[in-house]
């Protein structure tokens, strides 16, 4: 258990959740969708009422339940033990690649500012490689030294954010609408708008955020649920407006071919100068998630080891507090995942590593949207008319977008997940032997 004096507050663990979610998605994610057109706002309406769902049976979840233990806990009550490690060994494994991504999108924002890091032969991986080490260290210095640079980077990185809406908003406006793609008798497909949401899930990933280190939060009962909510809310809306105005209102090669496609959107109305501020924000954003899900990947790991699920090994803290091994083996996975990462290039290294965490990602939905609904079959969670629809919504959600990962992100997320089982069946059969 971690300290009281060294918990994270309603703040923190607010910029926990948004700072998770506003990284990699809103940065590299307009080149991604630009090729989808309009299909960009039918998947991204589709994933917000998905997300939205999700953070309804999380929040409600940690409300009723908050002496559980997070996610894993929750999944550990409603569905036994093997069902909450294949959650929360999915979720771990998603974690990693998460990582990967992000560090990759925060050097491509660098060479927005700094072209010479592409001229030299794997300069840009030993800039990522070196950014996922600094974290990992500023991780094992504690909890409230991890959460401050969460808090700091959050605040910085909703600059861009705003800057985008704002212009978007202008654009639209000053030339009637003139500005937005026109809409054609095919702009709108299923296949379309399911591509776009298994892309666009990955962007709201991190909406559970405040719920896995649960009781390393104050007042987890009452400030895991704002700080999900309000996290979620603020971190889509923010993600829609943003992503789809770069889409639909620059030309679709030249997003497809930007390294920092917010950067190039706020640099045609504004300059360059305005353009680079906004790279720099966006390298700090990518900073501060990196910083995160090293954060909430060491917990997890920890989490799992206290409940005997993993070796004690993943669960042994450190001086401050902090499960050291499982934070240097994020780090050692995630700057791994670069390096694979990197024999791809762009956009399609962005894909790669987030359609991954994604799949992986997606189990832990699943299985606790399936808690919320047996929770309230059986009396331990109200059955509300709000929460039945969040949970059936939520489900749905998660077996639609396993769909439209597609079958490689989904053999690789299947083998990953698989490759946890004989880990936790070795511990279970140990710690049946000590007992």
């Amino acid at each position: 258990m971690t300290a009281p004096s060294r918990k994270l507050g309603v703040w923190m663990a607010t910029a926990l959740v948004i700072g998770n979610i506003l990284a990699a998605g809103i940065l590299m994610l307009p080149g991604s969708l630009a090729p989808y057109g309009w299909n960009a706002v039918a998947g991204w309406l589709i994933t917000m009422f998905g997300a939205l769902c999700l953070a309804w049976v999380f929040a409600e979840l940690a409300r009723r339940l908050p002496d559980a233990g997070g996610a894993n806990g929750f999944m550990r009550l409603g569905l036994g033990e093997g069902a909450a490690f294949l959650g929360s060994w999915g979720y771990l494994v998603s974690c990693w690649p998460t990582i990967a991504a992000i560090a990759i999108t925060g050097v491509s924002y660098l060479t927005r500012l700094v072209p010479a890091v592409d001229t030299f032969p794997g300069g840009a991986t030993a800039i990522a490689l070196a950014l996922i080490s600094l974290l990992t260290w500023v991780n094992l210095r504690g909890l409230r030294t991890g959460g401050s640079v969460q808090l700091v980077t959050t605040i910085v990185k909703l600059l861009p954010f705003a800057a985008a809406i704002g212009l978007a908003f202008w654009r639209l406006f000053s030339t009637g609408g003139r500005v937005l793609a026109p809409i054609t008798p095919g702009a709108f497909t299923f296949a379309g708008a399911t591509s776009v949401a298994s892309l666009t899930l990955y962007a709201m990933l991190g909406v559970e955020c405040a719920t896995v280190p649960s009781d390393a939060v104050e007042n987890a009962e009452r400030n895991v649920p704002r700080a999900t909510i309000i996290g979620t809310v603020v971190s889509a809306v923010a993600s829609i407006i943003a992503t789809c105005a770069v889409v639909l209102m620059l030309p679709v090669d030249q997003v497809v071919k930007s390294n920092a496609p917010i950067a190039d959107f706020i640099a045609v109305s504004w300059g360059n100068v305005a353009g680079g501020f906004v790279a720099l924000c966006a390298v700090v954003s990518c900073f501060g998630a990196v910083n995160g899900w090293i954060l909430i990947s060491g917990q997890m790991a920890a989490v799992m080891a206290d409940a005997g699920t993993l070796p004690p090994w993943f669960g042994k803290r450190n001086a401050n507090g902090i499960p050291a091994q499982s934070v240097v083996l994020s780090g050692v996975i995630g700057a791994s995942l670069t390096l694979l990462a990197a024999t791809k290039a762009g956009v399609a290294a962005f894909n790669f590593v987030a359609l991954l965490a994604t799949a992986t990602n997606l189990v832990m939905y699943l299985l606790c949207s399936i808690v919320a609904f047996k929770f309230m079959s059986n009396g331990r969670l109200p059955r509300t008319a709000g929460l039945t629809v969040a949970s059936v919504g939520a489900g749905l959600f998660s077996v639609w977008a396993f769909y439209g990962s597609g079958w490689e992100a989904i053999a690789w997320g299947a083998a990953l997940t698989a490759a946890g089982w004989p880990i936790y069946r070795l511990t279970r059969r140990r710690l049946q032997t000590q007992a």
